[in-house]
């Protein structure tokens, strides 16, 4: 028997994020692979006093490609379902990253067919002057719809939910 009552079922958001300030960077290595610089150990401390480390690899998208550093307020993005190892202070794979800008607004999270994100609190309206890419500047061919996106907007309604005309979403391409 089915008891949902016409409710739409809410999935657990994929993605989770902690903002903080970056008080380190090192380069490191995984596994057996030695120290090369293309993986680099970020050290991320909120506003609390919490620390958070984040292995940034060649895969992590950072927003606007910029150039992250000490000292930067950041907003970093990891798989929620992803493997971690049981260790304090928590480490994370990255897979997105973002400098805390005023006046700009970053989601990253499962769009569905109608352009709603998984936990329902933004709806993206997709019209000609969206610009969607890939995560190497290159432009998007296909739908972002089913996919994973990188939503950077301004401005959004107060309504339920949110909806926005995005400046840029970029496709977390599988």
């Amino acid at each position: 028997m089915d008891f949902n009552f016409g409710m739409p079922t809410l999935r657990r958001n994929r993605f989770e994020a902690v903002t903080g300030t970056i008080v380190d960077m090192v380069p490191t290595r995984i596994g057996g692979r030695r120290a090369n610089g293309c993986i680099i150990f970020v050290t991320l401390e909120d506003t609390d006093g919490n620390t958070v480390n984040f292995v940034m690899t060649p895969s992590t998208f950072v927003v606007d490609f910029e150039t992250l550093s000490v000292g930067m307020n950041c907003t970093f993005w990891y798989a929620a379902d992803a493997p971690a190892p049981l260790i304090y202070p928590p480490q994370y794979n990255a897979v997105a990253a973002a400098q805390v800008k005023n006046g700009r607004f970053v989601n990253v999270g499962y769009y569905n067919t109608s352009m709603v994100n998984e936990d329902q609190t933004l709806q993206l309206n997709l019209d000609g002057s969206v610009d969607v890419r890939t995560t190497n500047n290159q432009y998007f061919q296909g739908s972002p719809a089913n996919h994973n996106l990188v939503v950077v907007y301004s401005t959004s309604t107060r309504s339920i939910p949110a909806q926005t005309t995005p400046g840029t979403v970029y496709v977390l391409c599988d």
